[in-house]
């Protein structure tokens, strides 16, 4: 009896209910004066960590460290070792850079700032003693009459918590959004939605809450997440003309249509990027882009956004675009064999309907390919004749060899 009885206190001993909480926060000073951030990394052990290996070698421009303990900094690689007790790094990251073809992907402005929590805290190595666990929390230090808003959970003012279960270093990550802000906010399904942009900056909140409200019932249908909370966040001025899906959030310029003429929604893909997290690797590029583009269209439609003769003009499109394409593998894929690639997924989804009488269908083989952290060409054939339940002659086409 005493041998079990002492490896089960053993294994208890390593659990994480067990593990020693180590606070790391992150006190964020935005200085739109400077285009600048200051940021301070404080733990309430160092001794716990032996050291943080950062890569600065990103989109931002790091400088004036100070540490307690000690900072090495060597090309574009940064370590700082922690000195015992409560113990601080502290630098400066610029957000408003010389961007560009004259547009920012981040910026920082006397009313607002629109960046990527990436941004402010780059990538790192943790190498920590074990049976450490950090608790990560982000609070902002903003202007005078500065609100903010990020993907993460608020717990006080200006005061969030960061906990990623697939990071041993949480960091800040996803769209942050700072300045004199008008926000709309709605529950749906188990997730809080907010839609935000700075005032005065042309974003349709309340349209865009709407068609999300509109379509959330289906795409919950296909993508079984229930994330806690979706930020979406837009501007006008200078800013990049596109979309872009982040942790929990997406950014939309405020003068993009949220459906354009040709029946396609910027907003929607970005959205069922964000659900379906679908990687891929093994010039298969095209899967999680043919999927997205897919989906898109496809949840709009099922919601009765979209009419028969509407869609039978989407789909002469996308047959017409695709009409030169001779293979879809690749690394990276374009908008001809991203259209092609929907073609081959709808006569899929037909495939499987009509073998499994209506019970099954592409939507399956998708839910499969979200449970994997990364799908090539043959892996996605494979999942499919599972689901399929035999040979599929669709996926024998000449375009996936």
């Amino acid at each position: 009896m005493r041998r079990p009885l002492l490896l089960l206190l053993g294994l208890l001993a390593c659990s994480p209910a067990w593990a020693k909480k180590v606070e790391l926060d992150y006190q964020v000073r935005l200085l739109p004066q400077n285009g600048q951030a200051e940021v301070r990394l404080t733990l309430s052990e160092g001794s716990a960590v032996r050291s943080l290996d950062f890569d600065l070698e990103g989109t931002a421009s790091y400088s004036d460290f100070l540490a307690d303990g000690q900072w090495q900094q060597q090309g574009k690689r940064g370590v700082w070792r922690p000195a015992p007790g409560k113990t601080s790094l502290t630098y400066r990251v610029r957000l408003d850079a010389q961007p560009k073809g004259g547009v920012h992907e981040a910026r920082i402005t006397e009313h607002w700032a629109l960046l990527r929590g990436e941004q402010l805290v780059p990538p790192a190595r943790l190498d920590q003693q074990d049976g450490t666990e950090l608790a990560a929390r982000l609070a902002f230090e903003l202007p005078a009459g500065w609100s903010v808003e990020t993907a993460w959970p608020r717990i006080g003012k200006q005061k969030f918590r960061i906990d990623n279960v697939s990071r041993l270093f949480d960091r800040p990550t996803g769209w942050v959004l700072a300045g004199n802000l008008g926000s709309r906010r709605a529950r749906l399904g188990d997730t809080e939605v907010t839609v935000a942009a700075p005032q005065g900056q042309g974003m349709r909140r309340m349209d865009t809450l709407t068609l999300l409200t509109f379509v959330w019932p289906q795409l919950q249908a296909v993508f079984p997440r229930n994330p806690s909370k979706v930020l979406v966040v837009g501007a006008r001025d200078d800013m990049w003309r596109g979309a872009r899906a982040a942790h929990n959030s997406l950014y939309l310029h405020s003068s993009r249509p949220l459906i354009d003429e040709r029946g396609t929604s910027p907003l929607l893909r970005e959205l069922v990027q964000l659900f379906a997290q679908i990687n891929d690797h093994d010039r298969s590029d095209w899967v999680g882009e043919s999927l997205t583009e897919y989906y898109a269209t496809e949840v709009l439609r099922r919601a009765g956004g979209i009419s028969d003769d509407r869609y039978q003009a989407l789909q002469a499109r996308l047959n017409k675009k695709a009409a030169k394409v001779k293979t879809l593998r690749g690394d990276q894929v374009d908008a001809a064999q991203v259209a092609r690639g929907v073609l081959l997924l709808q006569t899929l989804d037909r495939e499987i309907r009509l073998h499994n009488h209506d019970k099954r269908s592409l939507d399956d083989v998708t839910r499969a390919l979200m449970r994997v952290p990364s799908v090539s060409t043959e892996m996605f054939i494979q999942l499919s004749e599972s689901v399929l339940g035999r040979e599929s002659e669709v996926l024998q086409s000449k375009l996936l060899k």
